[in-house]
């Protein structure tokens, strides 16, 4: 090899920037290694650095190349995908096939996640008869970027065949099939298959548990986490988020408390994930103090970080310190989204500020172009009931566009309901059930109106309500809450005849005895 050679394979190793690889392409040139495989690849490797890289450069140098062997493809393949070009990366897959090269373990993979990513199914059935024809089933990342295709495509059905179909299955496989039927909203299914698997990693036991809080099954969340503890397997940062999550909805402090020290005691760092989830928590167990503590600590901060931050504040009603920081936010130049507008909004009606609502509608439909939903509605309207502003209210919600998902306008008419209810407009009430009812079949509107009914003294009219439920076979669903006790969450269902459950809790509460222990390596979740 000569010193020229040397120099400039020496020279492309050192690159930082594109400004130097391009340098360093032209003494590739002039040193005549302009066709030399190895110095092509180290060329598009950087061109595929998802940062630093420029896929649009490294385009036009694997244009020039003669004969591009499979390794320069799949550095050509992966840079677009990294980069997000998709179509792309499935064109220069195409190119592939078509000189009659065939892709490789490597090639594959990458072209199943562009597929995953663009929804294409047709395509993505097209790659899997290729990985077929190829005998490439065999290999374990082919197989298991098939399942995760498939779980993108939310046909968890052909992810399960093509799971069975691989000869041997590794805890990748099983994870990627138990999160497929955790986000489809099949947690039994997943619970089966996470039993039936035989070696259980750490991914393995954090897909199960996510996929609980995933699916609002908080409290088995917890519970496995402790059955994960008592397995001896450690958690990892994901797990953590996960629980912090569950202990977030569930309002467990002493657990959400514990989670915090033991990552303190697992000297783990405060990750952006990490510290946004510890946040929440906080925030939602109503310890903003310290939710704001750890919040000014986080050395950065992403638009997930600000939510949580402002809904914390916003649910424990301080609307104006909400408004406050969603000002800082816009100031540092991350753009609020359809999450941060509904926290504004439930800020706004907790404060009683009515203008400062309707200033964040203009904001939200005319600055930032987000199109409101049925919750949006359904807040901006509790923010103007509450100021009596009743004509304004109802303006708003007739005139809001038409919806393709009747669930998401009859959110904005069941707060509607509500408002005519609390001021007592029986008439208007009525008719805003009625709307209800045409959008969904839920005792939600049936409830609200026979108790307005039963305010206002119409007891007639309220037994013609239950009435009506029990002849279409309506039934009011059961209120659920939890309750933190010493470290264990209990839940309570309400029921026609409370009585039993209003005893069991003041004796649950009788029996605060202990303080919960902090320093334990494995928490408590009752059964009960």
């Amino acid at each position: 090899m000569s010193i020229c050679t040397k120099r400039c394979l020496f020279l492309l190793e050192s690159c930082r920037n594109m400004k130097q690889l391009k340098q360093s392409h032209a003494q590739v040139i002039t040193c005549g290694l302009g066709q030399n495989s190895f110095a092509l690849s180290r060329l598009l490797a950087f061109c595929s650095h998802p940062n630093l890289g420029s896929p649009t450069y490294g385009w036009k140098i694997f244009e020039q190349i003669q004969e591009p062997t499979i390794c320069i493809f799949n550095t050509m393949i992966k840079a677009f995908l990294l980069k997000g070009e998709l179509n792309k990366t499935i064109e220069v897959y195409k190119y592939m096939v078509k000189i009659e090269m065939y892709p490789d373990n490597y090639t594959l993979p990458y072209v199943l996640k562009a597929c995953a990513r663009m929804k294409n199914c047709n395509l993505g059935e097209l790659v899997h008869v290729q990985i077929l024809k190829l005998g490439f089933l065999i290999d374990i990342f082919v197989g298991n970027s098939l399942i995760a295709m498939y779980t993108a495509f939310d046909n968890v059905e052909a992810a399960r065949l093509v799971f069975y179909e691989i000869p041997c299955n590794c805890v990748v496989s099983w994870t990627v099939l138990i999160s497929g039927y955790a986000k489809r909203g099949n947690v039994y299914e997943a619970r089966l298959t996470f039993e039936e698997c035989p070696v259980k990693d750490r991914g393995v036991w954090g897909s199960m548990i996510s996929g609980y809080v995933l699916n609002n099954n908080f409290k088995e969340g917890l519970k496995l986490f402790r059955q994960m503890q008592m397995a001896g397997i450690g958690p990892d940062e994901a797990i953590f988020v996960s629980v912090l999550s569950a202990c977030a909805h569930l309002g467990s402090l002493d657990i959400g408390i514990w989670i915090h020290k033991y990552v303190e005691k697992l000297r783990m760092s405060m990750s952006l994930k990490l510290g946004t989830a510890l946040i929440d928590m906080y925030a939602k167990c109503g310890c903003v103090d310290i939710a704001e503590e750890l919040f000014d600590e986080m050395p950065q901060r992403d638009l997930i970080c600000w939510n949580a931050m402002i809904s914390g504040i916003a649910m424990n009603g301080n609307g104006f310190k909400a408004l406050k920081l969603f000002n800082e936010m816009q100031s540092t130049g991350i753009k609020p989204d359809c999450v941060t507008f509904v926290s504004m909004f439930t800020a706004c009606s907790y404060a009683g500020m009515a203008n400062e609502g309707l200033n964040m509608l203009n904001l939200m439909c005319n600055v930032y172009h987000i199109e409101p939903k049925g919750e949006h509605y359904g807040c901006i309207i509790d923010v103007l009931s509450k100021a009596g502003l009743l004509k304004e209210a109802k303006n708003i919600v007739q005139n809001m566009p038409n919806s393709s998902v009747p669930s998401e306008e009859a959110i904005a008419w069941r707060a509607l309901l509500s408002a005519f209810g609390n001021h007592g407009l029986v008439d208007l009430a009525e008719s805003a059930a009625e709307r209800i009812v045409q959008l969904e079949r839920h005792s939600g509107a049936y409830v609200l109106l026979s108790n307005i009914y039963v305010a206002a003294g119409k007891h007639d009219n309220a037994r013609r309500i239950r009435k009506k439920m029990k002849s279409q076979y309506i039934d009011k669903v059961p209120g659920c809450s939890s309750l933190e006790i010493n470290g264990v969450v209990h839940e309570f269902i309400a029921a026609e005849k409370t009585h039993p459950q209003l005893i069991r809790i003041h004796e649950l509460l009788e029996t605060i005895n202990n303080q919960f222990d902090y320093s334990a390596d494995v928490i408590h979740v009752s059964d009960n």
